[in-house]
């Protein structure tokens, strides 16, 4: 058997826990929530930020214009966030975060009660506090290299 490089098995590793995560996440997502509408909820959230254009929000989570357009158009008809011309730019557009998109957030937070004891049976709290600073770091250098 061959030693795959180090790197790989190291995307490898991650790439298969974005699949077993995204799948119990979509399990518990509340009936019409996508996991990159919660993305973008949760990313107004986290960030504190108040407006962003569909292009910075596209290059944030690494997809295309009409990709984050086509979101950001499903979350507005939900009320989810609110989407004005650009005062500077007529062309461009503003995103932000409504009351509504906020309360979604909570609620897909609580959604994900059930996914804690089916984590709590694969990871301690103590093993929890241990990685997620190191995989924080890891991913604050990868973010800081694709810019």
């Amino acid at each position: 058997m061959t030693q795959d490089p180090l790197a790989f098995e190291f995307f490898n590793e991650i790439g298969i826990l974005e699949q077993l995560s995204g799948a119990l996440l979509d399990g518990v997502l509340p009936k019409g929530m996508t996991r990159a509408q919660f993305g973008v909820l949760n990313h107004f959230v986290r960030l504190n930020v108040v407006e962003k254009s569909p292009a910075a929000l596209a290059s944030a989570f690494q997809v295309t214009r009409p990709t984050m357009t086509s979101t950001l158009g499903r979350m507005e008809k939900s009320g989810l966030v609110s989407v004005r011309a650009d005062p500077q730019d007529g062309r461009a557009k503003l995103v932000s975060i409504t009351p509504a998109g906020r309360a979604m957030r909570d609620t897909c937070l609580a959604a994900l009660a059930p996914l804690v004891p089916v984590l709590d049976a694969v990871v301690s709290r103590d093993e929890l506090a241990d990685l997620l600073p190191r995989l924080r770091a890891i991913r604050v250098r990868l973010d800081a290299a694709r810019d």
